[in-house]
């Protein structure tokens, strides 16, 4: 199966911009490169396997097609919808947030 394109949303961006701008304050670049390479991962997953991403907040929110999948290593959640031609990634949140209440914002 052909892997899709995984577009991130503004919002998406936002919050990458975001965690790589607390461990670079922090002066924690090494943890900011590795962040950036978990999301990596984690696009290519999700872009080949849409389908194994978890239905956990889909329920709560009552969104169908949402999915979220984790990062490896760090404490972060990519939320997700697939469609036909590309995978639709809305957020990237710590996954000590409230979720919903973050995903209802958006």
């Amino acid at each position: 199966m052909k892997a899709k394109p995984v577009v991130p949303r503004a919002l998406a961006n936002r919050d990458v911009n975001e965690a790589i701008d607390h461990h670079l304050s922090g002066n924690a670049a090494q943890a900011a490169l590795g962040f950036i390479e978990a999301l990596q991962q984690a696009y290519r997953h999700i872009g080949r396997h849409p389908a194994t991403g978890s239905p956990r907040y889909a329920h709560e929110l009552n969104l169908p097609n949402l999915r979220c999948w984790p990062l490896k290593r760090y404490p972060y959640l990519v939320f997700y919808g697939e469609r036909d031609n590309h995978i639709d990634v809305w957020r990237i949140l710590h996954g000590q947030r409230d979720i919903p209440a973050w995903m209802q914002d958006s």
